[in-house]
């Protein structure tokens, strides 16, 4: 007996089984039969909510983004936190949290879902920059930032990050990647007007995580 469900509820546990998939199997191993098998649903179904497997790749790498994006709107929101502890949080928030989420960013690394990398790159820099033009916004009232850009600066900033500390882009050494991620942590301080070495927290995270903020 087929168990009726919510579109919404539905939807979701499609794209739950997909991730599993897409991370025990890999993305180009796992067809559109192996989701429909586990999910138990007819193939109709299916493409009453997706088109192609890519398209529930697409939406599994928009979801992934939307968690971090909803982390870091909450985030900003709070009153208690300064300027530099929103920023740690923000960036800390982007991180995995779970196995299959690394999984999902190895799989983005593969050459031939580069363009969905791209675009999942474009699309968190799109959605993290006025969130943290409003923490950088702060920090200028507080006196630890002096930038006539906030919005400018911090555009600068995630993309420059975003790419160059993306190892599926770039496969540093680790003294290359240490030294570019004091590099950048001086760039930051300097684009944003900030004190030398406030920052300090940046370069943790980028020289150990090779993932961008």
């Amino acid at each position: 007996m087929r168990i009726t469900k919510k579109p919404d509820e539905r939807k979701n546990e499609i794209l739950d089984v997909a991730e599993g998939l897409f991370g025990s199997k890999g993305y180009s191993k796992t067809t559109i039969n192996d989701i429909l098998q586990v999910v138990g649903i007819a193939k109709g179904t299916f493409y009453y909510y997706f088109q192609s497997k890519e398209e529930v790749m697409d939406a599994i790498v928009m979801r992934y983004i939307e968690l971090g994006v909803t982390a870091a709107k909450a985030i900003a929101a709070n009153n208690e936190l300064t300027a530099h502890e929103k920023m740690f949080q923000i960036i800390m928030a982007q991180k995995p949290n779970t196995s299959e989420k690394e999984q999902l960013i190895e799989q983005l690394h593969l050459a031939n879902n580069a363009e969905m990398h791209q675009k999942s790159l474009v699309e968190t820099i799109l959605q993290l920059t006025p969130i943290l033009t409003e923490v950088i916004e702060q920090g200028i009232e507080e006196g630890a930032f002096d930038t006539e850009y906030p919005r400018e600066s911090i555009e600068f900033l995630l993309v420059s990050s975003q790419f160059l500390f993306d190892e599926g882009i770039f496969q540093w050494q680790p003294d290359e990647l240490t030294r570019k991620a004091i590099a950048f942590t001086s760039i930051m301080e300097k684009t944003l007007g900030a004190k030398p070495g406030s920052f300090s927290y940046i370069f943790g995270v980028l020289s150990n995580d090779n993932n961008g903020m």
